[in-house]
């Protein structure tokens, strides 16, 4: 059987769907009963107006946000919550942020996705950029999707969710993210393939970094996250102070300030991943890209009250996030001729049983055991740094 499509949002014929919801009667060719696919618009509070769509492959279900640049708001694996407690009770509408408010910080008042995006003008602190203020980590995480597809293809076993959101204006450039969300039945992983396109008749700047954000239970006293690099660095002095425990992750601590870290990943034809397991090892979040498309890797480590996001952020990147101008200078930002594109394609794997921790760990071990990494005990790719 063919794959089959419903247009949600941009089809001249029928512009915007309220509320779909797609499952096993639309498609009886899939054997499974337990597959769903839901799309909704909330309403009340600073919600009011955000659309939802729930992607079910019976085993993983996961909440994109069309209306904050195809984030993902949260997720579910057999019982396994997937996201963080967020201090902002979301998802926020972007009519509620106002993006240069509290000196360009007002990202965070919206900030309580699972995955977001950071991008795609930018991403990284506030900054002065030749006269041009930057606010927190670019635009593309509240701006709305104006095209959305849901596609069901029988012959794969495979539910996507597909969103074209753009960034852009009348002498600003028009940059295109097209994102495509897909898992197949029953299964514990999905896949994201982004492709930004530039649709100026002149060359364009663009930054991207993924900012997937996980609590309890994978988060607790205990846990590791693990990356195999070439290089390793705090992002700041605060950070070098904790290099030595990079890898593990404390309970919450009121008042605790964050602490980042910077990786040139290593990995196997051109395939990296890291890991986020708990103290037992016995569940884990694993994350593959490729590091032609994105070189640069950071964790956040926010282990602060529960009450004020007690988080761990994993965040495959085109940067590290220093203020553009020095990451231009650095030759981190990447241009985008008239016409070009950028692609990318992130794996994200829930592994609910020691096997699949250890198997993770162990390719991991591969990877690591193959490139010497060095562990530097000062920022190195920061403004004033030698490298």
């Amino acid at each position: 059987m063919p794959a089959r499509t419903w247009t949600m949002t941009g089809d001249a014929a029928n512009p915007w769907l309220d509320s779909l919801h797609i499952g096993p009667s639309d498609v009886p060719e899939f054997s499974s009963e337990k597959w769903g696919i839901r799309k909704e618009t909330l309403r009340g509070g600073r919600r009011d107006g955000v659309e939802t769509v729930e992607i079910d492959n019976g085993a993983l279900s996961l909440t994109l946000l069309p209306t904050r640049g195809m984030g993902i708001w949260k997720g579910n694996y057999r019982g396994l919550p997937l996201g963080w407690g967020s201090p902002v009770a979301g998802p926020v509408h972007p009519k509620f942020v106002n993006l240069a408010d509290r000196g360009g910080l007002s990202w965070l008042s919206g900030f309580d996705e699972w995955l977001c995006r950071c991008g795609l003008v930018s991403n990284g602190p506030t900054c002065d950029d030749g006269g041009k203020m930057l606010t927190l980590h670019g635009r593309i995480a509240n701006s709305p999707a104006q095209q959305l597809t849901i596609g069901v293809d029988p012959q794969s076993s495979r539910l996507s969710v597909e969103g074209v959101v753009e960034e852009g204006g009348l002498f600003l450039g028009r940059l295109r993210l097209t994102s495509t969300l897909s898992t197949k039945l029953d299964s514990n992983e999905f896949t994201i393939r982004d492709t930004v396109q530039n649709f100026s008749a002149q060359p364009a700047e663009m930054q991207m970094l993924y900012h997937l954000n996980t609590g309890a239970p994978f988060l607790e006293a205990g846990s590791k996250v693990l990356v195999p690099f070439r290089e390793l660095a705090p992002h700041t002095s605060h950070a070098a102070k904790a290099i030595g425990t990079h890898q593990t992750l404390a309970g919450p601590v009121a008042g605790f300030a964050e602490e980042v870290f910077d990786y040139r990943p290593a990995d196997a034809n051109g395939e990296t991943m890291a890991l986020l397991q708990n103290a037992a090892a016995n569940i884990g979040l694993a994350v593959h890209w490729n590091v032609a498309e994105l070189p640069c890797f950071i964790t956040w480590k926010n282990t602060a009250a529960r009450e004020d996001g007690y988080v761990i952020g994993m965040e495959p990147s085109t940067n590290f996030t220093y203020p553009k101008p020095h990451e231009r200078r650095s030759g981190r930002v990447v241009i985008l001729p008239p016409g070009g594109r950028w692609e990318a394609t992130l794996r994200i794997q829930i592994c609910d049983n020691a096997g699949d921790v250890e198997r993770a760990t162990a390719t991991i071990a591969s990877m690591q055991a193959a490139t010497k990494g060095v562990v530097h005990r000062q920022a190195v790719w920061g403004p004033g740094a030698s490298s």
